[in-house]
């Protein structure tokens, strides 16, 4: 007897190149079937989910959840409901100094899974609101290798890479140097480091060359200045190279990281994100960002096939933190999925520069999974 049975949705798992109607059975926290039709006896809890998609659980690459002890930190429970994920992933909130509370207060008490990219710099992101803004890496006294790799290999269950804050925003006047601390510690604990990227110094070109193999570029596709086209319009030589050698590119959406013509360019020229995630805080959660299914939605309706959009929110962030556990469908799997809408209409959507998209389609989270459970509806009311 399955533990419970999503019957007649269409499901879309890029892990199996698989998209079709079908059955989804959950046993013992697992994937246990994926069927065209599974008796709906077969299971304690049956949810006719017809017209509706089922895709492996959601994963948001970059967020900001260490709410009550960051000044940038939202509720994770809330953003995973208003979403549909399953999966937060927090992009450096906390450091060295303040894991401990993070690990104690909020991820191990979650119910949904949250793993995190460690900060490089020993407070993490400790000064970020509308009143007050000072970079963690604008002074290299905080930044601390020695301390940031010990945690991170005492807490390996959960950190999942290095973050570091670079450009002047965050970093100031120390320029590259954070960045290259935080490759150094990633170095000895065999992680990928996530480099945040702003307003130049460093250039995007400074920050790539030194960038490796699994490494992490979030913020990717942001506009003007240090944006990823050059002066005629065309993809930069060096994300191509990047790309190449196998560095993945990260949306990092939040108040200031996602341009909607830099997003078209990229996309006409082939340039598709290997990873859509929300960058979720205080500052973008009301928008320009709100949530992982509202930047889905704007690439879907920017041109993105519906396929590669649930890649990038699926199996590509699990492949990206070496979690091939998640993100997949398939077969003894874990057991998260997202129930999402793909609803039509007249949709307004909006960028970092307050660039309007007028979309047709939108996704709307319509239940959630997690170890094999209906933990969720989804989303309430409308962002």
């Amino acid at each position: 007897m399955h533990d419970l049975l999503l019957k007649g949705g269409r499901v879309i798992d890029p892990t199996q190149n698989f998209d079709a109607i079908a059955d989804v059975a959950f046993a013992n926290g697992r994937v246990a079937q994926l069927e065209p039709n599974i008796p709906a006896t077969a299971a304690r809890d049956t949810r006719d989910v017809t017209n509706k998609l089922i895709v492996p659980g959601l994963i948001d690459l970059h967020t900001h959840v260490y709410w009550g002890g960051t000044s940038l930190g939202v509720d994770a429970e809330m953003v995973a409901r208003q979403c549909g994920a399953t999966t937060l992933v927090d992009a450096g909130s906390t450091g060295a100094a303040n894991f401990a509370g993070f690990r104690r207060h909020v991820i191990e008490p979650s119910p949904i899974r949250i793993l995190a990219y460690l900060n490089i710099a020993f407070p993490g992101i400790f000064a970020f609101s509308n009143a007050i803004m000072i970079g963690e890496a604008s002074d290299l006294r905080l930044i601390d290798a020695e301390t940031a790799v010990s945690t991170a290999r005492a807490n390996a269950e959960m950190i999942v890479g290095i973050k570091v804050r670079v450009g002047r925003n965050a970093g100031g006047a120390s320029g590259i140097v954070p960045l290259d601390i935080a490759l150094e510690a990633a170095e000895e604990v065999g992680l990928p480091v996530m480099a945040h990227i702003d307003f130049p110094p460093p250039s995007y070109s400074q920050v790539l060359e030194r960038l490796r193999p699994g490494d992490i570029l979030t913020h990717a596709y942001r506009p003007f200045p240090n944006s990823p086209l050059d002066g005629q319009g065309q993809v930069r030589r060096e994300l191509h190279e990047a790309r190449e050698r196998g560095v993945i590119f990260d949306i990092g959406h939040g108040m200031g990281s996602l341009s909607f013509d830099v997003t078209r360019a990229m996309l006409d020229q082939g340039f598709v994100p290997d990873a859509i995630s929300s960058d979720v805080h205080t500052l973008s959660i009301h928008g320009p960002a709100y949530d992982l299914a509202v930047t889905m939605s704007k690439f879907l309706c920017l041109g993105l096939p519906l396929p590669e959009v649930l890649r990038a929110a699926t199996c590509a962030p699990a492949r990206a933190m070496s979690r091939d556990d998640l993100g997949s469908l398939r077969h003894d799997s874990i057991g998260d999925a997202t129930v999402l809408e793909l609803q039509d209409g007249e949709f307004d959507y909006y960028d970092a520069a307050g660039a309007v998209l007028h979309g047709k389609q939108r996704l709307r989270p319509a239940g959630v999974i997690i170890g094999g459970q209906w933990w969720s509806d989804g989303a309430t009311e409308d962002a």
